[in-house]
Order: C-alpha cells, then structure tokens, then sequence
C-alpha cells in the first residue's frame, strides 16, 4: 500500500520536470497500476497488507486496483490538454494525481474518520476540474449542482461518525460481525441509519439523488467524466457497503429502499430512451446501474455484495469506455448530438468494433461480467421479494434498448453527416479504448476474484 501512495506521490512531484512531466506521470501511474495488481495475491476472506491505519480486503482490492488502473488512461484520453499552456497541464496533472492518490487512502483505509476526511477530499479537484476544463458556459452551474449534492449529505455522515465514536469508544471499521449498537429506540437506530447512508446514495447516485450527475458528466472534461464514471461513483457503493457492518439488524427502511432503487432503476431507463445528447445518455445509465448496484448492498446478502462488486468494476471500465468513445466523437465532430454523429462505420472501420463491444459490455451480453453482477443482484433481490420481477425484468430490457439504440445511431445510418471532416483515429485513442475494455477478459475467466 506505501508503495502505491509513494508512486502517486511521484506523479504529483512529476509536474517539476517542464520537459518530461507528461512521460513521468504516465509511467508513475502505470507503475502503480501493475503494483496495485499485486493485491490480487495471497487475498483471503479478511484484512490483507494490514497496518495500523491502511489495509486491502476482497472489497477495497478490486477498487484499487481500479483506481491505478484507470489514472494513466485519463492521461491518454485528454492529450489535447498539451496544446495549452505550462501552468494548464500541469494544474491537470496534479488535480488526476491528487484525485487518484485520496481514492487509495480512501479505498484502504482502517479509520472511519479518514475514510470520511479522504472521501470529501476529491470533491476539491474533481469539482475544479469541471469548473476548469468543462466544455460549456454551463459548467459553473454543474460545478454548483455537484458542490452543494455533495456536502448536503455529508454534513449528516460527519455527525453520525460522531456519534459512533461516542457509542463504540473506537472508529475502525470492525475486522468481523460486531454486536448490535445501543441506542434507545427502534426509530432511533432507523433514523441514525438513514442519516449516515445519505451521503453516499448521494455520490452514487441513485435515482432521485441523481440531478447533479449528468450535468456534471456533460459539462466535465473527458478525464473528468471517466474519473466521475469509473471511480468516484463507486466510493457511494463501497461506503454504502462498509458503513451498514454496523446497522446489522435495520428492516422497515431497508425494505422501503430498496424497492425505491429498483424503481429508480427502470426510470432511469426510461429517460435514456428520450435523451439526445450522448454523454447525458451515458450519465443517465450510469445512474440505472448504481441503483441496481445500491440495491445489492443495500439487501446486504453476500451474493448481492458480490454481484455489486463484480458490477461496480465492469460499469467503472465499460462507462469510462463509452466517456472516451464519446469524446472521440466530439473532438472531430464538435457536437454531442446523437442525430448528427452517425455513420461513421463507413469513414472508419476499428470504431464502431469498438462501439459494439461496448455497447454489448454494457447491455450485460453473456459472458460479460455486468451480466454475471447483474444476475447475482437480481437474483438476491428476487430471493427477497419476487414482486420485483416485473420491475426488474422491465428495466433490463430498456437498458438493452438504449444501448443498442447509442451503437444504432452512432454507426449504423447509411449516409454520414456532411461537411465533417473526419480524422482518422489516432493508435493512441485505440490503445485508450484497448484498455479499458481487456480487463473485462479475467473478470469472465475468473469472476471470484472480484467478489467478497
């Protein structure tokens, strides 16, 4: 684990070097990326690389190695940054660096406090560089929206780590099953349950929680979006997993929300089929997927944690695909229309392979691992309700609809748009895209490595 923090520490120094900056970050990040895998080894049920204050688990491990793994890939997606100015590239250097370098602190670490202080600490730059590198006016509004979401519910969660202090005369996370916590009431406990798990229904986000997510997906930067898609929507699922060790007996509202997240979860897309801009399309999936994954840990089952751990790690590669797919696009097209970018499988042949693949990723196509999440969750959810089948069954055929209907209009039309001059694809922008969806090939040999 310190030789991940000492190799993003690096990455942040990388930005001293004027001429080498881009090559040192880079090859820092990458090699925290093949460290991180490391973790993989000798994992068993419990704490692994264990310290007084940082440690692994089946858990953390997976997001991890995530984490590293999808840093050096924001590098290669926003490479138009080096057009601009010295102080330009390396404020988004340091911002990637930093963002990646809490999400590990986050990920492993023993302290609830800590956890909670590097949780709120990448709000900082994510939230600078939408503000900063967004693409519309619109931006200082999104910027605002994704501000006040997220301290609004994490004002409660403070609160509430306060109180457990108080009551367990220690913040680590419990190592096992801990006994029930005293508190005077049944309402009470209800309500201190709530409070502390707002905050990250809030950074998933699920379905009613979600307004600052797609606009703060379309006016962010390409690495803004897929740092926002693949990571930090995935610390709501963990915290969400993590903090409910100490709530081991909740019922009444446990029920409520978890219909709620499977409702939110048809709706969401339902309101994919109607959008027409491509990143917002892709946001509001994202947010149909956090539902469904907010329901497995909420349910709490270990089938369920492990299907929302096997989905929270192929959405995070297969969304940050689509983000860099989409920009792709964008760059050479200028818009995000949906009705104007298409046909382009007769200008280029690699990119709709490309489209197709992660598409069908994203769909949950036999035998990819959304679809392996996919079916532990509902298989849970519907071991506890089959009620829910309809609702369920429901939301997963729209979620087939809309991502074909993205493939459909990006590469299918018969005639492309006129007057675009379209550049040919760089290997760069094929090797980003390579990337992001190889992983997907061990998750399918060996999905158990990614469950709990």
């Amino acid at each position: 684990m310190l030789t991940l923090l000492t190799l993003s520490i690096i990455a942040i120094a990388s930005i001293h070097n004027p001429r080498w900056k881009w090559s040192l970050t880079f090859v820092s990040l990458s090699a925290a990326t093949l460290t991180s895998i490391t973790l993989f080894n000798g994992q068993t049920e419990t704490w692994s690389s264990l310290s007084t204050s940082l440690a692994s688990d089946p858990l953390s491990s997976p997001l991890i190695v995530l984490s590293c793994w999808l840093a050096p890939l924001c590098l290669l997606a926003q490479n138009n940054v080096k057009e601009n100015s010295s102080n330009i590239q390396n404020s988004f250097l340091l911002l990637t660096s930093i963002i990646i370098f809490f999400l590990i602190l986050t990920f492993s670490s023993l302290n609830v406090l800590s956890f909670f202080i590097c949780f709120e600490a990448t709000l900082i730059p994510t939230l600078i560089l939408i503000t900063r590198w967004g693409a519309n006016i619109e931006r200082m509004q999104a910027g605002i929206y994704f501000l006040f979401y997220t301290l609004f519910g994490s004002l409660p969660l403070l609160v509430s780590i306060l109180v457990l202090s108080s009551e367990q005369s220690s913040l680590m996370f419990p190592l096992s099953s801990i006994p029930e916590l005293s508190t005077e009431t049944i309402f009470s406990m209800n309500a201190w349950w709530l409070i502390t798990i707002i905050a990250f229904l809030i950074k998933m986000p699920i379905y009613g929680f979600h307004l600052w997510l797609p606009k703060a997906h379309v006016e962010a930067p390409v690495a803004g979006s897929m740092i926002l898609a693949a990571i930090l929507l995935k610390l709501g699922g963990y915290g969400l997993i993590r903090m409910s060790q100490f709530f081991p007996s909740i019922l009444i509202p446990k029920s409520t929300l978890l219909v709620f997240c499977c409702w939110g979860s048809l709706i969401t897309s339902v309101i994919c089929l109607r959008q027409t801009d491509l990143k917002a399309l892709i946001a509001y999936s994202s947010v149909g997927h956090m539902s469904l994954v907010a329901a497995g840990a909420i349910l709490g089952t270990q089938w369920a944690i492990s299907g929302a751990l096997i989905l929270m790690i192929a959405h995070g590669l297969v969304s940050s695909a689509l983000f860099g797919l989409a920009n792709i696009l964008y760059e050479r097209t200028h818009t995000r229309n949906m009705f104007i970018t298409r046909g382009f499988k007769t200008i280029t042949t690699l990119l709709p392979i490309w489209w197709l693949l992660a598409c069908a990723a994203n769909l949950g196509l036999p035998p990819l691992p959304n679809l392996i999440g996919e079916i532990l969750i509902i298989s849970g959810i519907l071991g506890w309700s089959i009620w829910l089948t309809p609702i369920l069954g429901l939301a997963t055929v729209f979620g087939a609809i809309y991502s074909l209907s993205i493939f459909q209009s990006a590469n299918t039309q018969a005639n492309p748009t006129p007057n675009i001059s379209f550049n040919n694809i760089t290997p760069r922008e094929h090797l980003m895209i390579v990337l992001h969806l190889t992983p997907l090939i061990p998750i399918i040999l060996a999905p158990e490595s990614c469950t709990v």
